[in-house]
């Protein structure tokens, strides 16, 4: 009993002594028996896009071409092909939203002006109270396009496409409508009479841009189809048929995450 006892004491002295120093003793962790615990570094994790809704902004010079321009009530002569380029610019708004997959949709509105497609009507042309004057007859363009969009976003170069920022590049398609109002210009320096008409309209869009986070810029290329340009407020109405109207545009989008 005595000896347990002893032995007991011992033992508790020992502890006692032991502790305070193993407590002291700093865990070094460039000691070989601890580098194997140390997690190796973790850069952050770039998830990408995320969705979000956003308002854009747009800005563009045209160019336009039509393919024929049809007169009824001309003889002997009842269409007519575009011979020169109208040129203009547009400037338009929209709201859309972006999945985070690297699709985005948007509608977006524009007004759009172009003027100087042109047409020369010959010598001996008959219409409808008198003959025109012969000449070249240019046209004066106003739309309002309102069309829903389509576009698929990707990274360019090993960036990828982040919400951390970076360069990307983009294709598109739309579809909507063109509220058109026109006049035509005649050879005498005589203005015709003002009409409007609705038409079909669509676009496709190609281009590169940068993200920034909240704001998106990009300068891309669109090509704006108008199905039909009419006015029936003359005497000697007319329709355009097939218009391009070619864009470069800029534009800014700013995102609400």
């Amino acid at each position: 009993m005595k000896r347990n006892l002893i032995a007991l004491v011992m033992l508790g002295g020992a502890v006692f002594i032991a502790a305070p120093a193993i407590a002291a003793d700093p865990v070094v962790f460039d000691d070989p028996v601890y580098k194997d615990y140390i997690p190796p570094y973790v850069p952050e994790v770039d998830d990408g896009l995320e969705g979000a809704f956003y308002l854009r902004g747009s800005v563009s010079g045209d160019a336009g071409l039509a393919h024929i321009v049809n007169h009824p009530n001309f003889s002997p002569q009842t269409q007519y092909g575009v011979e020169d380029w109208g040129f203009g610019y547009s400037a338009g708004i929209g709201a859309g939203y972006e999945t985070g997959t690297g699709l985005r949709f948007d509608v977006t509105v524009d007004y759009l002006s172009n003027e100087g497609m042109s047409i020369t009507v010959p010598p001996g042309t008959t219409g409808a109270n008198g003959d025109p004057d012969p000449g070249k007859y240019t046209l004066n363009l106003r739309s309002t396009i309102a069309l829903a969009n389509a576009y698929y976003d990707f990274g360019l170069g090993n960036q990828g496409l982040s919400a951390a920022g970076g360069a990307f590049g983009y294709v598109g398609a739309g579809a909507g409508v063109a509220f058109n109002s026109n006049t035509a210009n005649w050879p005498g320096g005589e203005i015709g009479a003002r009409d409007d008409n609705t038409s079909f309209a669509a676009a496709l869009m190609t281009g590169i841009g940068y993200d920034f986070g909240d704001i998106v810029a990009d300068l891309g290329y669109r090509a704006l189809y108008i199905n039909r340009i009419e006015n029936n407020a003359t005497p000697n109405p007319y329709s355009i048929d097939d218009t391009l109207i070619h864009e470069i545009r800029a534009s800014l989008r700013y995102r609400f995450n």
